[in-house]
């Protein structure tokens, strides 16, 4: 896939792998930070739907619910861009299993989009014609990394995981999980879809690739793994659809 990246200032340069940068599929990745002034914050929220502010109001915590309304404030602003329209006349709606679409009136675009945060990082990705998922997760220490990888992860991940030194393992276990969740969003199964049914490439510093899905090689699978660094500190990854042959 090629990849065209865009950051703010302030993070480090997107690195995107270079497994598929050679092909012909666009995928235009952007990262936003979700940590605004006030005044930002009250613009964010007049972008918004009844439905949308809603669901902030509903948000236990001050932090989830600034993030959640510049994180969809952000996308309607690139969604408005993309498609010629104001920001407040998106339409959106979701899949059977969550996935955020384009509704009816817009779909015809064949724009598709996918976006995630992580603390006060937000990634969206974006597409022609062809399904993508995004996801982004800070590099850390998880306690119980071990044991979710044993019962969750494809045998071979489970294996390659386990066989690192420890110092490797936040970053293998983040690249994982990332890599999974970013061809689950891009499928739009959601977790009813097991983990374990597809493998991915976990090593720090290895290129990352789709292994297997289910039974089928990740060369002829239908989709396609690029991993990034949207800021420091932080794992990227982005699958998108190909069409095959």
């Amino acid at each position: 896939m090629r990849v065209v990246a865009r950051n703010l200032p302030d993070h480090a340069p997107v690195a995107t792998d270079t497994a598929y940068r050679c092909e012909e599929t666009l995928v235009e990745l952007l990262t936003e930070r979700l940590d605004v002034a006030c005044d930002a914050l009250r613009e964010s929220a007049a972008l918004l739907s009844a439905t949308e502010r809603e669901r902030a109001r509903r948000l236990a915590f001050a932090r989830d619910r600034r993030r959640f309304i510049v994180a969809r404030a952000r996308l309607r602003q690139l969604l408005a861009t993309r498609l010629g329209v104001r920001p407040a006349a998106i339409e959106l709606t979701s899949g059977p299993y969550g996935k955020p679409m384009l509704g009816p009136r817009l779909r015809a675009s064949n724009l598709r989009f996918n976006a995630s945060h992580s603390a006060d990082l937000a990634v969206y990705a974006f597409a022609r014609g062809r399904e993508i998922g995004v996801d982004v997760e800070a590099i850390r220490t998880i306690p119980d990394a071990d044991e979710i990888s044993a019962r969750f992860f494809a045998a071979r991940e489970a294996a390659a995981y386990a066989a690192l030194d420890v110092d490797s393992r936040p970053v293998a276990f983040v690249n994982c999980w990332t890599r999974k969740e970013a061809f689950l969003k891009a499928v739009g199964g959601g977790l009813s879809y097991p983990l374990d049914r597809v493998e991915v490439s976990l090593a720090p510093g290895a290129p990352a690739t789709i292994v297997r899905v289910a039974d089928t090689p990740g060369d002829a699978c239908g989709w396609r793994l690029a991993s990034f660094t949207p800021a420091r500190g932080f794992v990227g990854a982005v699958v998108v659809e190909q069409w095959l042959q």
